[in-house]
């Protein structure tokens, strides 16, 4: 990790330092905030400060503490490993927090007033989120808990000394392999409670259901709610998620929801006598907004709270007054905190939160609120990963209270974005783009473009930082991101332009954004490149099987056969509930109409294309199908697998590089020809 004394740096002047231009290995030396945790009388916050390592390859997290107005930064936890999640314990003395600092993932307690730490467990169960109980006595936990049916066959067993190949793997679930996690173990994910005076955990929850949403205790510390599909066909329809109540005592279990579709993230109010939650009545819809509800304790009277937001809640809590609720939205590829009282009036509170991801500009981030109404976030922009920041209710004033990279940055010159609006020459919607400049960018000149397409599609990009746009701006071209339609932030019926039409009309949307940044007049109309990972990987691939109009193409992680891609991806009851009309045979027209891979004999341009190894979620089967179409069409194109990667290729900083470098190498291969 940097050594401390180095955030003393950004007291220097800028002016001391040649500023260079932000470098491939410089992806080593960032920092990231994340997890954000106020204590409750609001007087401390502790974080997690995340960085990446350059001799392991991977990247690590420590906790950190400093007081509301930034005073007082230092460390909790030093070391290589992981750090993380950390919560403070209801009387604000304790903190819980889990590390890998022993080897495996467990859960340790530290005193504050004296830093003396406990380990709460050592065991094979490696806890998934923690809570605590509201009397300080017990931690909920949720944990995968192996279990297997007997055997079909029982094999024989080889002779002492004798070299047989592996067993055979006997699969009969529909969902087998996750991407990330590999081949799933058979078993489920299910509840625990422990004394914070140790012992053994305390397992709440059976059956062959995940409980793998948000829980959360209720006020008198006897029942636990979690949000789980416990449905019997709960691999057909993957959404349907209840909330249900868990007595810890007795292990009973009852649904306080039954609604057709998902109900997540409960939250109990401080008098108990309330539930919110949030949720959506599934219409079977690509894109559906997950709106806010309460209900009373008992699961009875559910009602929507706000109804003109059209826009998803994310991350809610409770105000200590029970009146109202505070949680998380996207609008227009920004994300905003805000507060909604119990009729649906909303406040916003303050914007600029973010600090999901480093690789791209994605939505994400977190927040976290003291009973006194003082709250602290993660905060991002275009030239800076996420820092920590904090406001009251009340004021407008927000402070920024780290400044991670300033080490880092004064003396790297990042580029810098502006907002772009334009109309879709499909239908003259407005649509939302940036554009990233070189670092030293010079309006008389003429500049190469790289337009990069967000995946998802339901996701949106906005003024986030981003390792791999800085890295293309460092390189001298011009980036042009947008939210095309499909993209979230801008209400349900623009998300659902998209619905059994994807791709369709976006690609519109990305070519006008194109046309539009021409027009500004510094941009080589010669020298066009576009890439996308992902829903952009599936934009890209269309895109030149519609268009000559790009010089080169990288294709990153798509779907170019839907047919397929719906059969073998690691969510197999999904796809084609929401994006397709029928199963790929009833329908295999419609499938092979939104496929890439049928319109590739009319791909000129050239082509790499590019995805993990392991990646279960566009399985690279999809690549080597479009590499050898676009071979047998004579077509130059290459092929990168990248390995040791799942679909998240970012997991490893070096793989993030190895993704760039050759992005780049293949559009300096064709740029100026």
């Amino acid at each position: 990790m940097k050594k401390i004394f180095l955030v003393t740096l950004a007291l220097i002047s800028a002016c001391s330092f040649a500023q260079e231009k932000f470098d491939y290995m410089d992806v080593f030396q960032l920092e990231w905030i994340s997890d954000p945790q106020i204590s409750p009388c609001g007087q401390k916050i502790i974080y997690v400060r995340n960085y990446n390592d350059v001799m392991t390859d991977q990247g690590y997290s420590n906790l950190w503490i400093i007081n509301f107005d930034g005073t007082d930064n230092r460390p909790l936890t030093t070391g290589n490993h992981n750090d993380l999640s950390p919560r403070w314990s209801p009387d604000g003395k304790r903190v819980l927090y889990k590390s890998n600092k022993d080897g495996s993932l467990q859960l340790y307690l530290r005193w504050l007033d004296n830093g003396s730490e406990a380990k709460l467990t050592n065991s094979k169960i490696s806890p998934g989120t923690i809570v605590w109980s509201p009397d300080g006595k017990l931690i909920a936990f949720d944990s995968f808990v192996e279990e297997s049916d007997p055997p079909l066959v029982s094999l024989p067993s080889p002779p002492e000394g004798a070299r047989w190949a592996s067993p055979p793997k006997y699969i009969d679930r529909m969902n087998y392999r996750y991407d990330g996690a590999g081949y799933l173990k058979e078993g489920n994910n299910q509840l625990f409670i422990l004394s914070v005076d140790g012992g053994t955990p305390y397992q709440v929850t059976s059956g062959k259901f995940n409980h793998d949403g948000d829980f959360c205790w209720t006020s008198d510390s006897k029942f636990i709610l979690v949000s789980a599909n416990r449905h019997d066909d709960h691999e057909f329809d993957p959404l349907n998620y209840e909330i249900y109540e868990v007595n810890v005592q007795d292990k009973s279990i009852k649904a306080l929801t039954s609604r057709q579709g998902p109900d997540f993230n409960p939250a109990v109010s401080p008098d108990g006598k309330l539930i919110a939650y949030t949720g959506f009545d599934d219409r079977y819809q690509a894109y559906q907004l997950t709106n806010l509800y309460v209900m009373n304790r008992d699961g009875s009277s559910p009602r929507q709270v706000i109804k003109s937001l059209d826009r998803d809640v994310i991350n809610i809590k409770w105000s200590s007054n029970n009146k109202g609720i505070y949680f998380q939205y996207d609008d227009k590829g920004n994300t905003w905190i805000a507060y909604a009282d119990l009729k649906g009036n909303v406040t916003k509170l303050t914007d600029n939160v973010g600090g999901g991801s480093l690789d791209r500009p994605y939505e994400g981030g977190s927040f976290t609120v003291s009973v006194n109404g003082r709250f602290a976030f993660t905060c991002s922009s275009t030239d800076r990963p996420s820092d920590l920041a904090s406001g009251s209710i009340g004021t407008s004033e927000i402070k920024l209270l780290t400044a991670v990279n300033d080490d880092l940055f004064i003396h790297k010159k990042p580029g810098k974005a502006e907002e772009l609006w334009y109309s879709s020459s499909f239908d003259k919607r407005n649509i939302q783009g940036w554009i990233l400049y070189p670092p030293d960018f010079d309006a008389s000149k003429k500049y190469p473009l790289i337009l990069e397409i967000h995946g998802g599609p339901l996701a949106n990009y906005g003024l986030r930082f981003s390792v791999e746009m800085q890295l293309y701006a460092a390189n001298d071209y011009v980036v042009l991101y947008t939210n095309p339609r499909g993209s979230t932030s801008y209400g349900e019926e623009f998300g659902n332009l998209i619905h059994l039409n994807y791709p369709g009309q976006d690609y519109d949307d990305l070519m006008s954004g194109v046309d539009a940044i021409i027009a500004k007049g510094f941009i080589d109309d010669k020298n066009l490149f576009v890439t996308g990972g992902s829903g952009g990987g599936i934009l890209s691939a269309w895109i030149v099987g519609h268009t000559s109009r790009f010089k080169a193409a990288v294709v990153a992680k798509p779907i170019v056969n839907w047919y397929s891609c719906v059969l073998y991806s690691d969510s197999p009851g999904l796809f084609y509930k929401y994006w397709f009309p029928a199963f790929p045979w009833d329908n295999p027209e419609h499938y092979m109409n939104r496929s890439p891979i049928t319109y590739v004999k009319y791909v000129k341009t050239p082509t790499m294309i590019l995805t993990g190894e392991n990646d279960y979620r566009t399985p690279i089967a999809e690549i080597e199908q479009y590499y050898e179409a676009l071979k047998l069409n004579k077509v130059e194109t290459a092929m990168v697998r990248i390995q040791d990667a799942s679909h998240d290729i970012a997991a490893r900083p070096s793989n993030e590089i190895n993704k760039v470098k050759f992005t780049l190498g293949w559009f300096d291969k064709f740029k100026n020809q």
